[in-house]
């Protein structure tokens, strides 16, 4: 029986990819549109890999420049800048709220995102939903860290905890800890997850009736 979820943030509680992929763009977009382009290709092919480690690659083999821990703060907080309102603004994934709502005082949430954990708790904050999550967490760490370090910490079952993400990071952190994976389907992702044959939705408000499916198999 399900009792935990982790969720990713970006693609599958909020409709905010596309405000990180229009960030990333207009940063680089100074080195040339050849290089813009690559970045966003990179950045969507990468979901759920934090922005820090983005940076670092984009300088490194984009633009074969060395770039110092300094100057990856430096980008990140330029990048910060572009999307946090945006990503506070952006529209719910359908049924998000209404999800949230019913069920947060029946099973316990948590987030998990490649957003930095001090970004990721004010966009919730301002968004009005603290109070469905216990917690959430981000970068630095990775996801395959805080999966388990929750598990952990709150001596959770794995058997009743699934995590639902859209990136192949997510589904690489519920592997890694063993959890049931529940792939929220988008355009952007289809690539990615084109021989994925494992539970999935294309919303939220679907995400009642997969845990059914679920807790009956």
């Amino acid at each position: 029986m399900i009792k935990n979820i982790f969720f990713d943030f970006d693609g599958v509680l909020a409709e905010s990819v596309n405000v990180k992929t229009e960030a990333f763009k207009s940063l680089y977009l100074p080195f040339g549109s050849d290089v813009a382009e690559k970045v966003v290709d990179y950045h969507l092919a990468n979901g759920g890999v934090s922005r820090f480690e983005k940076i670092k690659y984009f300088h490194n083999i984009f633009l074969n420049q060395d770039i110092t821990e300094e100057e990856v703060l430096q980008w990140a907080d330029k990048f910060s800048e572009l999307v946090l309102e945006a990503v506070v603004n952006a529209p719910e994934v359908l049924g998000t709220l209404d999800f949230l709502k019913k069920n947060y005082t029946i099973l316990k949430f948590w987030v998990i995102t490649g957003t930095p954990t001090t970004e990721i708790r004010e966009i919730i904050q301002k968004r009005n939903w603290t109070n469905f999550f216990i917690e959430a967490f981000g970068a630095p760490e990775k996801k395959t860290h805080w999966t388990e370090y929750i598990l952990e910490a709150n001596n959770l079952k794995r058997e009743e905890t699934i995590f639902v993400g859209d990136a192949l990071t997510d589904y690489e952190a519920a592997k890694s800890a063993r959890l049931q994976f529940v792939l929220r389907r988008t355009e952007e992702n289809k690539p990615l997850f084109k021989e994925y044959t494992g539970w999935e939705i294309n919303h939220l408000y679907e995400l009642k009736d997969v845990m059914i499916q679920i807790n009956n198999q």
